[in-house]
């Protein structure tokens, strides 16, 4: 009998296994099991060949039409002309040699077959196209004698070039007919949430006999794939929760005392109950791991202050993680803005904010190395040179990581082992707003809380698109607006994909971004504005070229009101903040996701001043990009429009699979549509492990769980 860790030349033997593992990447038995079918032909239903795209590797379902002989055209000889309808189009099929042959005799007109290749579309001068396959595989109809095939769905497996559908199909039949396994899923939960066993699922999805069948099929993989994530994450964070952490209390009169007593504003409810539950974490025993997303502009610095006060009272550190030197910069100069005389020791114990990055000054460095390891600062911010071995503290207590998803967890644990007091406690934070059920599959080893609701004093935020191709004038009015914005005493962001004529230039181009000429850059759109129509304002520019000193010039220039305009790239995403801009105009807007525009966005109205966005792009009304574009404009709700962003990307790139190259571990689960299953598989996958935390009951399960924690899916789950 066949198990699922069998290799697969064992089974199938070397010859049909090697073209398997070379196209698909699949080398066991459960591999191939789990490359599912993309979707089903039913019998005599034919394709549509008007839908087919030039180099596409396609199957197509048709019925021969007519059969040809035609002479070669560069030497003697024939060649076989296949013609092929869907009741509607035709393709062509070009036959040669002894491929000919066969194939005259097999493709008769009136057979239906499937056939596989790769498209080539010829247009003709008046726009007439002829598509066509050279030797494509095929099977016919008739050649499956059994009563089943005549009504049963085809499974139309991906596939590649060098491999054909159906020689997938016959690969899985001959697993199926001897495959042997023990059902990981146990049988009351089975029963509870009307699941077929796993054996009949894999063998309905490969060989339905109807719709009915892979319904059933699809329910029971789909909840093994929601289970065994949810599994996985529940006993990864079981496994932390045990480990040690030294308990950071607090005290009822030290820093933070001192910093709720100074604030000039009033912390709002979700501050309030968020700053609770940390607070509550940081007293355990165990380390914490949390997650604080929340609304551009919702206050999770001040959290997160106020945590790392809490650690500081107790006689601990803590270190803040930014992604870029302008963020931790920001940081710095926000987090000692409001300690004010706190940050510089005194009557509350002398701490001090040190601040860390890879360019600065060597004995500047050093001091802020030695108050490090001293532990004369308290709080440390800095970039990824916080990460390296020369970077010792007296004793971390809480790692603070800002855009977590910036940072993988070799990075983050770098920092971890930084602690000589057991676990440090780790708190991550997201200004992106992550769907429900991607908090619970992505993070669903961390505790998640929430800011939704604004500070008072926050203005709204105006946003439209300006069509710059449609209606040009739009955009002259653009730059009069920022003009007006100016005369008012306000400051303005104009935000460009990439930098200009700088060697490793930076952006962040979306895929189906108009690629009609290169994107507009920084250096090229400041000087035209300054010597245009913003002539006479004061102009500066801002990217992640820049040496570092210059950047933190600039940034300190502009926040201090004496730069007009900042053409920069989306190195201001993210934690910049100076309440008098006003405007943020974001060009080719539609070069940039949408969680990005939100992003960037929220730079504006952040002092009581009414905010206003313009997303400038050529796009035009009714593609994609500029759906996206219209669906930013029209809500200020992050966590709406994290639901559109997620809609329009492949799973795969959600859970970080692009970021290492490997397709996406989620091959039935939809995170946005399967959100009830993932619920209730959470909530079966907790109450299992807290009977059984072991598995010892279950070693089908274990077996499966092990593996998954082990294998390739555990990248994207350690990426978070």
């Amino acid at each position: 009998m066949t198990r699922f860790d069998e290799p697969l030349k064992r089974v199938v033997g070397a010859k049909t296994a090697a073209p398997l593992e070379s196209a698909l990447g699949v080398a066991t038995v459960g591999e191939l099991l789990r490359h599912y079918p993309r979707r089903y032909a039913e019998r005599g239903e034919l394709t549509s060949i008007a839908s087919l795209e030039h180099d596409e590797i396609a199957t197509v379902r048709g019925r021969v039409s007519a059969v040809q002989r035609r002479p070669m055209k560069n030497r003697q000889g024939t060649w076989l002309d296949v013609e092929v309808t869907d009741g509607k189009d035709r393709i062509h099929l070009a036959f040669f040699g002894k491929g000919a042959f066969v194939a005259e005799q097999r493709l008769l007109p009136g057979t239906e077959a499937t056939f596989s290749g790769k498209v080539n579309v010829f247009v003709s001068p008046k726009g007439a196209k002829r598509r066509s396959l050279t030797h494509p595989d095929y099977v016919t109809d008739d050649e499956e004698t059994s009563e089943e095939f005549a009504t049963a769905p085809v499974p139309i497996y991906p596939s590649a070039q060098s491999l054909a559908s159906w020689k997938i199909g016959r690969a899985v039949r001959l697993i199926l007919d001897t495959l042997s396994l023990d059902d990981p899923l146990p049988a009351p939960m089975r029963e509870r949430h009307g699941l077929i066993g796993l054996a009949e699922a894999l063998t309905l999805i490969h060989r339905p006999r109807d719709q009915g069948d892979i319904a059933r099929a699809k329910k029971r993989l789909k909840f093994d794939e929601a289970f065994n994530l949810q599994a996985v994450l529940v006993r990864r964070r079981m496994a932390a929760d045990a480990l040690p952490a030294q308990p950071r209390p607090g005290s009822a009169d030290g820093l933070l005392a001192g910093f709720d007593g100074r604030l000039p504003f009033q912390l709002t409810e979700g501050q309030r109950t968020v700053g609770d539950e940390i607070a509550a974490d940081l007293g355990r025993d165990h380390p914490m791991h949390r997650l604080l997303q929340g609304e551009v502009g919702a206050g999770k610095t001040v959290v997160a202050l106020r945590a790392m006060l809490q650690v500081a009272d107790s006689g601990g550190q803590a270190a803040l993680l930014a992604p870029t030197e302008v963020l931790a910069q920001q940081h710095h100069r926000s987090i000692t803005a409001m300690l004010g005389d706190l940050a510089g020791g005194g009557m509350f114990g002398g701490t001090s904010v040190a601040l860390l990055t890879g360019s600065m000054g060597a004995a500047a460095r050093r001091q802020n190395l030695l108050d490090a390891a001293s532990g004369a600062a308290g709080i440390v911010v800095g970039t990824h040179a916080l990460l390296q071995d020369k970077v010792q503290f007296a004793d971390l207590g809480l790692v603070v990581v800002d855009e977590q998803h910036r940072f993988g967890v070799e990075q983050r644990d770098a920092l971890r082992e930084k602690s000589a007091s057991g676990r440090p406690h780790v708190l991550v934070m997201t200004a992106t707003p992550i769907p429900r059920t991607v908090a619970m599959t992505v993070f669903g080893d961390l505790e998640v809380s929430t800011l939704s609701q604004l500070p008072s004093g926050r203005a709204p935020i105006t946003t439209h698109v300006v069509p710059a191709a449609e209606k040009p004038h739009y955009l002259e009015r653009t730059w009069e607006r920022v003009r007006e914005e100016v005369g008012l005493g306000r400051q303005a962001y104009i935000v460009c994909p990439r930098i200009g004529d700088v060697e490793g230039d930076e952006g962040d181009l979306t895929k189906d971004a108009d690629e009609r000429r290169p994107p507009l850059a920084v250096l090229d759109v400041a000087e035209m504005l300054a010597s245009g129509p913003l002539a006479g304002l004061r102009v500066e520019v801002l990217h992640g070229k820049l040496p570092p000193e210059e950047k933190d010039a600039i940034m300190r220039a502009f926040t201090r009101g004496e730069i007009d305009v900042l053409v920069a790239t989306t190195v201001i995403e993210v934690g910049v903040d100076v309440p008098n801009s006003s405007v943020m105009i974001i060009m080719d807007a539609d070069r940039f996701g949408v969680s990005q525009l939100h992003q960037l966005r929220g730079r504006v109205g952040r002092g009581g001043l009414p905010g206003l966005c313009l997303l400038v792009s050529e796009t035009m009304p009714g593609t994609p990009a500029r759906d996206r574009l219209d669906a930013v404009a029209s809500t200020l709700d992050g966590f709406e429009l994290s639901r559109v962003d997620l809609e329009q990307r492949r799973e795969g790139d959600v859970l970080g699979a692009a970021q290492s190259g490997r397709k996406s571990s989620l091959r039935m689960l939809q995170l946005l549509r399967d959100e009830d299953v993932i619920a209730e598989a959470r909530e079966e996958a907790q109450n299992l492990l807290a009977r059984d935390p072991e598995l010892a009951d279950h070693p089908a399960l274990k077996a499966e769980l092990d593996a998954l924690a082990a294998g390739e899916r555990a990248e994207y789950l350690e990426k978070t």
